[in-house]
């Protein structure tokens, strides 16, 4: 039974996009714009030039068109479905999550998984059709793919933490917008979805390395165009995983701290 109430609180997100099919159209009308211009604007950047950081222009192309994809793993519109954190802390039916049989923390999960593998099916099918057309280079070996894939989903739950605590944020300030702007900002930029952090000062390169949002982007996508020789891949992966127990605790003491805020009255 908790397994299939888990099913369901998984799937309610996606459900909400697969019921939405101008939301669908949307989102490969975006996704194709983005990977278009993207990859022509590396390849005219490199136009005059055969190396630049570090990185030839097949490299540099496919680390850009990747991280647009992987950008698709959580950009959901949550709001459609009325179930965000701050929605909740707005209306006062947070109250809810701590009636339900399941804790909070699971449903959150449960959801935050759910989302994800919508999202992966997008960029998994952006993936192939972009290795199909040439855009993006194949992995340069079996081992390679198998040690991005387990990066990136360390770097997924990495990025997962930090959402959870911007959302726990909510029980302490009723709401979190600036704060949302705030971390997509620094993820976007610390992670590498704008340019592969290589390409920036080494003093930012240097404070960066002290942030989680490295860990969330820059070190798998680094792993597949070969920038992290699988030599040096398990000490990136140790950060990764680093970062994940440290978040998991901290956001796992935030939940207790906010269950202390939140009363039922009459209940």
């Amino acid at each position: 039974m908790a397994v299939l109430h888990g099913w369901r609180a998984a799937r309610v997100t996606p459900l909400g996009e697969l019921h939405a099919p101008p939301r669908m159209t949307a989102v490969l009308v975006r996704l194709t714009v983005q990977v278009v211009l993207v990859a022509s604007l590396w390849h005219g950047l490199y136009a005059h030039t055969s190396s630049s950081a570090g990185l030839d222009e097949n490299q540099a192309v496919t680390y850009a068109v990747m991280a647009v994809l992987a950008s698709r793993l959580r950009e959901l519109d949550q709001f459609a479905g009325r179930d965000t954190v701050i929605q909740h802390m707005h209306y006062g039916t947070i109250v809810y999550w701590y009636l339900r049989p399941m804790p909070p923390q699971r449903y959150y999960a449960l959801r935050a998984l759910g989302e994800q593998l919508y999202g992966f099916a997008w960029a998994l099918a952006g993936f192939l059709v972009c290795l199909a057309a040439g855009v993006v280079e194949p992995p340069r070996s079996a081992a390679v793919a198998g040690v991005f894939v387990l990066s990136l989903l360390l770097g997924q739950l990495v990025l997962h933490y930090i959402m959870l605590a911007t959302d726990q944020w909510c029980f302490w300030a009723l709401r979190n917008n600036a704060a949302i702007l705030i971390i997509i900002f620094a993820q976007n930029l610390l992670s590498g979805v704008y340019a592969p952090l290589w390409f920036f000062p080494d003093w930012f390169v240097t404070m960066s390395a002290f942030m989680p949002f490295q860990a969330t982007l820059n070190i798998p996508l680094s792993v597949y165009i070969g920038r992290i020789p699988l030599s040096e891949a398990a000490g990136q992966l140790a950060v990764q995983a680093l970062w994940v127990v440290a978040l998991g605790l901290f956001t796992r003491f935030l939940w207790r701290r906010a269950a202390l805020r939140v009363v039922s009255q009459g209940g």
